[in-house]
């Protein structure tokens, strides 16, 4: 892909636009019919150990409210997107439905999602009705993708444990809000703003090797469904010269697009 740098102030300017945009909780899309599983053998949350890479993040991101997705996953680009799901059975159903956050990658019998059981037991009326979902284990369902929503919380750079300062630099990318997905990144140095690309090594996890030194800074590329909607999104904080695995690190920002 072909990355140009843009002048500070364009980027400035991109990221003014894109905070200001009101993120809306709800989607005008149409909904999509298909069908859902939830993961038999878990608790309440997701999985610690999805194909996303979030770790024990992906288990609880969201109150538990997470899935599994087939085509959804899209290679791990859809990885934090946000689906509301609801299911067809007027008799136990809410109208309401739930809004899980895709955190692994799994399919089931001609499934799209596989439910957390927290998620797929908030689709139903009643805590009776829920029962009665979990006895049919795969049910009918509508979704749609919606914008995701962490009040009071910045997009967050989570340094993977497999990280190996200075050689060896893999994160994720937590809290990211809005409608659109994290399809490229940039690491930079604050010093002379020579950028390397990163890539995408499973799921949601952005890697390289030999990282730049000093104190790195991101660029971000968000991408919506129109090919021609994309921006870059630069953070307000920089990752620091010591960076450490297993560290977060705030980025200072948050889009709603």
């Amino acid at each position: 892909m072909a990355v140009s740098l843009w002048s500070p102030l364009s980027l400035v300017a991109t990221l003014l636009l894109m905070l200001t945009l009101a993120g809306a909780q709800t989607s005008s899309d149409p909904f999509i019919h298909s069908r859902a599983a939830y993961y038999p053998n878990s608790d309440e949350q997701g999985t610690d150990r999805g194909a996303c890479g979030f770790g024990s993040f992906g288990a609880t991101i969201n109150g538990g409210d997470v899935s599994a997705a087939s085509d959804l996953y899209r290679n791990g680009v859809g990885c934090g997107a946000c689906y509301q799901v609801k299911c067809t059975n007027m008799a136990y159903c809410s109208d309401k439905g739930v809004t899980v956050v895709i955190t692994d990658s799994g399919s089931g019998d001609r499934t799209d999602f596989i439910l957390s059981r927290r998620a797929f037991g908030r689709m139903a009326q009643t805590t009776d009705a829920a029962a009665s979902l979990f006895s049919l284990g795969v049910v009918d369902i509508d979704y749609r993708r919606v914008s995701c929503s962490y009040p009071n919380k910045n997009i967050t750079i989570k340094i993977d444990e497999n990280s190996n300062y200075p050689n060896y630099l893999a994160f994720v990318i937590w809290y990211q809000q809005g409608r659109k997905d994290i399809t490229a990144v940039q690491l930079c140095e604050t010093q002379n703003f020579g950028c390397k690309l990163l890539d995408r090594s499973y799921g949601a996890v952005w890697t390289t090797t030999s990282p730049p030194s000093g104190p790195l800074s991101l660029r971000m590329l968000f991408s919506g469904a129109d090919e021609d909607d994309q921006s870059w999104v630069v953070p307000i904080n920089n990752i620091p010269q010591d960076w450490k695995a297993g560290d977060t690190y705030d980025t200072g920002v948050q889009v709603n697009s």
